[in-house]
């Protein structure tokens, strides 16, 4: 399957790139890496139309900019194209992810496996590093584990290595759910549940800790489900927005009955824990 790469340069960057990510996911695209002038984005070469940027270019939020050159990525040179942008990562000096054209790292106490392919999550971004940073801080022994938009898989295999039994896994596109699908099967997974789709799985399930790193007005427009679908002494875990969108999340989980417990942020991005106190009676 040949596919266009196309680099964008854009402005403002930090909120400039959110907005054109979003956008660009509408008319097709399936896989973006962040860089310093601004993006790279994948598109089949079958779906791939200049007019769509053009279009794009005139209707993008005000104060967005960007401009974009293409190139042909053809099939057979698609795994060099990846193995040339990823590299392993190493986070809290206790998880190691790593392609499997990677070479082992047995000194490291977590090693995560991950197929880097068309979806988010080998934890080279900001948002990804602090889940997992998080994470780490649980107490994830024996405990029921929701991963929301989990794109690669990563949190869920790594919520499994740290003790979690019952792991369910949902994303919303396809690319992400076939990917996670391989790489819970690469580390040997035997308690994650993957399913394609939305929050609307969920029937009466309840977990004990809920993870979503995902964007703000996704994380806002759910909230009610992730903290409904918290258990009560649970902890949720959130990601995926900046700095400044801190004070509406709060207001967001705080109005939901759950109380902010830890904050980490990197370079624009943050990332929080609250915990749902169990009712007094």
């Amino acid at each position: 399957m040949d596919y266009i790469e196309v680099h964008f340069q854009v402005e403002p960057q930090s909120t400039g790139t959110e907005i054109l990510i979003a956008m660009l996911s509408q008319i097709g695209y399936e896989s973006f890496m962040e860089n310093d002038d601004g993006l790279t984005g994948y598109i089949q070469s079958a779906q791939y139309h200049l007019s769509d940027l053009n279009e794009l270019q005139q209707t993008i939020s005000p104060g967005v900019k960007f401009t974009f050159t293409s190139i042909l990525v053809k099939s057979q040179n698609w795994n060099e194209v990846w193995e040339s942008n990823f590299n392993p990562v190493v986070i809290g000096g206790k998880v190691y992810v790593r392609a499997p054209f990677h070479e082992p790292d047995k000194s490291i106490e977590f090693e995560i496996i991950i197929e880097p392919k068309m979806s988010f999550g080998t934890a080279h971004h900001e948002t990804t590093m602090m889940m997992i940073e998080l994470m780490l801080e649980e107490n994830l022994s024996g405990k029921a584990v929701l991963d929301m938009g989990c794109g690669t898989g990563i949190l869920a295999i790594l919520a499994e290595m740290l003790g979690a039994k019952g792991i369910l896994a949902i994303d919303n596109d396809e690319w992400a759910y076939t990917n996670a699908l391989e790489n819970v099967r690469k580390n040997k997974c035997k308690h994650i549940s993957v399913f394609k789709g939305t929050v609307d799985l969920l029937n009466h399930e309840k977990f004990d800790i809920v993870l979503a790193n995902i964007n703000r007005n996704v994380l806002l427009n759910d909230m009610k489900n992730y903290t409904g679908h918290l258990a009560e002494g649970g902890a949720l875990i959130l990601s995926g927005f900046y700095i400044d969108d801190i004070e509406a999340i709060n207001q967001s989980v705080i109005s939901c009955g759950l109380t902010p417990d830890k904050k980490n942020t990197k370079n624009d991005w943050a990332a929080v824990r609250f915990i749902k106190s169990p009712t007094r009676e």
